[in-house]
């Protein structure tokens, strides 16, 4: 027993009830609740520091010994042991040994009647926080423990702040490296501070080849005056670079290369970064930016730029290329006063291939010629596809007529050697007509049109030949001036009329749906069809007044129909390639709409799919243009054309309308899997299909089966004058709204 405890608060100095409410203030709120282990072998001592600690909050626990002591310390977690040094089987001094060994976080203050400074010293190295001599003074023990606890507090506080910040900067450093963008830091003088990771998919360099580089060393050479302005930014705000288009240069290994490019083209964003000194002064100290790889988006941007400017069946330029690449030939030739020779090459007999071969067999043709062709030209020279079995040429700077015989002749030459398609050969001419600058005309029109006349020269002539155009070569054509004329005046003295052919819902056999279809009631020759007149409109530039007509009539009868007989259909209007090059065709045809009050989405207009391939560009413009003001959209004679399947996708389409060819060969027996394919296309691309040209029951049946339930032809109606029209539908009430 110690000699400092002959009563139970011995070694402790001074009145108890006159302890500050420290125990309950604010501070002590915010100290650590605490697990405090007593470790005295006076059982006095103990009781006392436990009733002087029973004010604080803790939890407190007793050790009788110095083993006992290490015996808990090693089966449970303390914040705080107050330990006295002097006990008989384990003093103070084997307790802090263990605690040190075995890094025990344990906080210790030592309690002691040994006072000297070596006690001290010995427990202060041994890692006690605080030594208390007794006895001591309540405010003074409670002011150690609180100071112990609060600087424990704040330990453990730094070491989770520190891991906070070790697992973000981690996860920063984890997020930075795997993005999917390059991002650096450069220094004042345009260096290199840092670089993530990425830069090695990128272009090749490991990042510590970078790391002190000037960033010039990855900029291509042509792109180096741009990049001191934005890869190398000093501006921010809305002024700083945002989505700029560079080149960077990709590593040169001696090795094999691992890139097909030697530029990566990347979308760069990147801001200058300021310090601010004491007195508000800006300090410009370096850059940061984010530089985004997008080959794949340059590719895709030049694929698109391709197929809007090239056939996609054969990869020839388009009429719209070809009449850019005509334009330019003109202006070189005036500038240097040489010829250039328009060729308009016309596949005879491709009809009757196409019919009985089959479509594939006609496209693989087409490509098979296409690629015969380009090879024997020279490479200014420029072979477009402007329709299904009809090709142009150009062929600039031209010594004399006799080039232009000489390569045609080549080419009837060279068409004439047998193409083999699935181990059969195929036989083919062309017709050739020759048109030349500037003796046969000086605008690209008429360069087409006229080598287009000596064309049809050849075909009337027997084909698989050539002719020059010359100005003899119009009296022939004397006919199609004077229905060109006459169609002129019928526009404007209302000679045309329309004839109206039923849209067949066939499962609730009701009509939902009509197509407005032209006539020409000539003075003299009575009611003209359409297929006399329509390809002289088209070659005229008619057809864009006379289309406009027939969309208005058609307006206009719709909207008597809906008022005065209570009839409400779908009306299907066809419209022309030339109408959708005219800038003001959305603008009028919704005008027209308004003027006759009808909804946008009673007007259907058909166009076939030739007509879009002109000018692939232009069509997906305008159509979006309409199609986004309610106006549906129909592709006419589907499946005879040679576009892209994907471009479905991309117009903004509501109905096909399977071309007749297709109708026809439905039997009632055997293979009808084209017309099945195409029913199950549309129904994939959520579209509407009505079959045309259905004449009989068997198709009607066989049509519903496959699953496609609109239909006109024949087999329900011709097309009929308006009054006729009428009297057939209020025939049927339950096509009446």
């Amino acid at each position: 027993m110690h000699p400092y405890y002959p009563t139970p608060w011995r070694g402790i100095e001074g009145d108890l009830s006159t302890i500050p409410n420290s125990a309950n203030s604010e501070r002590r709120k915010q100290q650590l609740h605490a697990r405090i282990l007593i470790a005295d072998d006076e059982p006095r001592a103990r009781a006392s520091l436990k009733e002087l600690l029973r004010f604080t909050g803790h939890e407190i626990t007793l050790a009788e010994s110095g083993r006992e002591a290490i015996e808990l310390l090693n089966s449970n977690n303390f914040d705080l042991i107050l330990l006295d040094l002097n006990m008989p089987d384990l003093n103070g001094h084997k307790v802090m040994e263990h605690i040190d060994q075995y890094t025990i976080d344990c906080d210790i203050v030592v309690i002691s009647g040994e006072a000297t400074f070596d006690h001290a010293s010995l427990a202060l190295r041994n890692g006690a926080k605080d030594f208390l001599r007794k006895p001591y003074q309540p405010e003074e023990l409670l002011r150690t423990i609180d100071n112990t606890l609060d600087h424990r507090r704040l330990k453990i506080e730094n070491k989770q702040i520190s891991q906070r910040l070790n697992e973000s900067e981690s996860l920063h450093k984890f997020i930075v490296n795997n993005s999917p963008d390059m991002i650096y830091l450069l220094d004042q003088e345009g260096r290199f501070a840092f670089i993530n990771d990425r830069v090695e998919g990128l272009l090749g360099y490991d990042a510590k080849e970078i790391i002190g580089q000037h960033f010039s060393k990855l900029i291509f050479e042509e792109d180096i005056n741009q990049a001191n302005y934005t890869f190398n930014e000093r501006r921010t705000g809305d002024r700083a670079t945002r989505s700029t288009e560079l080149r960077l240069n990709c590593k040169i290994n001696d090795g094999p290369r691992y890139f097909e490019s030697r530029t990566v083209p990347i979308e760069l964003s990147s801001i200058g970064i300021y310090s601010v000194d004491e007195d508000n002064q800006k300090s410009f100290i370096g850059t940061y930016g984010v530089a985004r790889d997008i080959t794949e988006r340059k590719q895709a941007e030049e694929l698109i730029k391709y197929q809007l400017h090239h056939d996609l069946l054969t990869n020839l330029p388009n009429r719209t290329l070809f009449r850019d690449r005509l334009n330019m030939a003109m202006a070189h030739s005036k500038r240097t006063g040489k010829k250039l020779v328009v060729m308009y090459l016309d596949m005879d007999r491709f009809k009757i291939i196409n019919d009985s071969l089959g479509h594939y067999v006609g496209d693989e043709l087409l490509k098979l010629v296409g690629q015969r062709l380009r090879s024997e030209l020279r490479e200014a020279d420029t072979l477009a596809r402007v329709g299904g079995d009809e090709f142009n040429l150009l062929i600039p700077e031209i010594n004399d007529i006799q080039d232009a015989r000489n390569l045609a002749e080549k080419i009837l030459r060279l068409t004439a050697e047998p193409f083999l398609i699935k181990n059969e050969e195929i036989f083919i001419s062309f017709s050739i007509g020759i048109s030349v600058y500037p003796t046969d005309g000086d605008t690209k029109d008429s360069l087409i049109k006229h080598a287009d006349i000596a064309m049809y020269k050849v075909k009337n002539s027997g084909k698989n030949g050539y002719a020059f155009y010359s100005d003899r070569m119009k009296s022939h054509f004397a006919a199609s001036l004077d229905i060109e004329n006459g169609l002129r005046k019928a526009i404007s003295t209302d000679e045309l009329c329309l004839y109206y052919q039923p849209q067949y819902n066939t499962m609730e056999e009701k009509i939902v749906g009509v197509e407005a279809l032209v006539r020409w009631q000539h003075p003299d020759k009575g009611i003209i069809q359409p297929n006399e007149f329509i390809n002289v409109a088209e070659e005229s530039g008619l057809i864009v007044p006379l289309g406009e007509w027939v969309m208005r009539k058609a307006c206009q009868d719709m909207q008597r129909w809906q008022t005065e007989e209570n009839i409400s259909l779908s009306l299907s209007v066809n419209i022309s390639v030339q109408q959708l090059e005219m800038d003001q065709f959305v603008s009028k045809t919704l005008a027209i709409i308004k003027r006759h009050n009808l909804d946008r989405n009673v007007l259907e207009l058909e166009i076939t799919e030739h007509a879009i391939m002109q000018d692939m560009e232009k069509a997906i413009d305008t159509l979006s243009r309409l199609s986004h003001r309610g106006i549906r959209i129909a592709i006419d004679d589907f499946g005879t054309g040679y576009s892209s399947l994907g471009y479905l996708q991309s117009l903004p389409i509501n109905t096909l309308k399977m071309d007749r060819s297709f109708v026809e060969g439905i039997k009632s027996k055997g293979d009808n899997s084209i017309v099945t394919a195409i029913i199950s296309m549309a129904r994939g691309l959520n579209l509407d299909l009505i079959a045309e040209g259905v004449e009989s029951q068997t198709q009607v049946d066989q049509l519903n089966s496959a699953g496609c339930h609109l239909a006109q032809g024949f087999f329900y109606s011709r097309p009929l004058p308006e009054d006729e029209f009428l009297k057939m539908v209020k025939s049927q009430p339950n096509s009446i709204n």
